[in-house]
């Protein structure tokens, strides 16, 4: 019985270092890895070159292991036809990091199947929900005739190539390297785009500048620092991101102990506190905890918006 380790990005603007550290001690035992880079997740797993190859050495008993459950499916219709394959060979299929680590979601008892089938309806929702903003805000910032980018270096394409590759894990400082340009042209076609905006409504927590050129006591205004605690389950969540300001930004924290849990006192840009809510919202969406965890941060950077807009 062997792992075999299966990692997944969607565009070539990503990497898998996330992944690779979550698998990192599995890799370092020598477990094979089955890759399909720059992959879709619109492109069921069972029709994916390095899952169907893992498929054909995998033997009855192995387990497959991913970081987390989007790498490997996305949709109901991915799920249910991935369960059964699994199912008939043998196979497990255990993530490997965040609550569902520990979980066979490839057993065949009928509370796993309904929890692998909300887990797969939840994901769908999100996907689909990310590519409807990513296309609405780009038209609304077209109606309204912003320029999203250096017109020289984005196109409209690009545009949204960008969105959605920030919107699936990309780090702002990554895309601008992949398009050659400044970090801060990334920056405001994603929030021309709508593309930094997260659930309840925190797009309102950055004012709206131009996609031109801007000076940088323009820039400074429209990026206030503030000091946020940020709840521990948030911070744990963070710990390891790949956006380098987000992660030196939470390991820079002050840890506040609270009775029996802890906040991370956090002083930074009003645009970081807000890449922090995107990167940590799928992970604490499934559990009651860590919905609570995600509002009371959504709420505490909200009310850190309105304070620094008061002054």
């Amino acid at each position: 019985m062997a792992d075999l380790l299966y990692l997944r990005h969607s565009t070539d603007s990503q990497t898998d270092a996330r992944q690779r550290h979550a698998l990192g001690k599995l890799l370092a035992a020598g477990a094979p890895a089955y890759e399909d880079p720059a992959t879709s997740s619109r492109v069921l797993s069972l029709y994916r070159t390095g899952f169907k190859q893992l498929l054909d050495e995998a033997a009855v008993g192995d387990t497959i292991r991913i970081a987390d459950a989007a790498r490997l499916f996305r949709s109901v219709a991915d799920i249910i036809a991935l369960r059964p394959v699994l199912i008939r060979r043998g196979l497990h299929l255990r993530v490997e990091s965040g609550l569902l680590s520990g979980i066979d979601l490839a057993s065949d008892d009928p509370g796993t199947k309904m929890m692998v089938s909300v887990l797969a309806a939840v994901l769908e929702f999100q996907r689909d929900m990310i590519s409807e903003n990513t296309k609405e805000g780009v038209a609304a910032a077209a109606a309204a005739g912003k320029t999203l980018g250096r017109p020289a270096a984005l196109d409209a394409g690009e545009v949204i190539e960008v969105v959605e590759a920030h919107r699936e894990g990309a780090a702002v400082k990554a895309l601008a390297r992949q398009y050659d340009v400044d970090p801060k042209t990334i920056r405001r076609v994603l929030d021309a785009a709508g593309g930094r905006d997260v659930p309840d409504d925190l797009g309102e927590l950055l004012d709206e500048t131009a996609v031109g050129d801007v000076d940088q006591e323009q820039a400074v205004d429209a990026d206030p620092v503030v000091v946020v605690d940020v709840p521990g389950l948030v911070a744990e969540q963070l710990h390891g991101s790949p956006d380098t300001e987000v992660r030196d930004a939470v390991r820079g924290g002050q840890t506040i102990r609270r009775g029996q849990g802890h906040s991370v006192r956090i002083s930074a840009p009003l645009s970081v506190h807000v890449a922090m809510i995107e990167q940590s919202t799928t992970g604490l969406m499934q559990s009651p905890a860590g919905r609570k965890a995600h509002r009371v941060h959504s709420d505490r950077v909200t009310a850190a918006r309105s304070s620094d807009s008061a002054h």
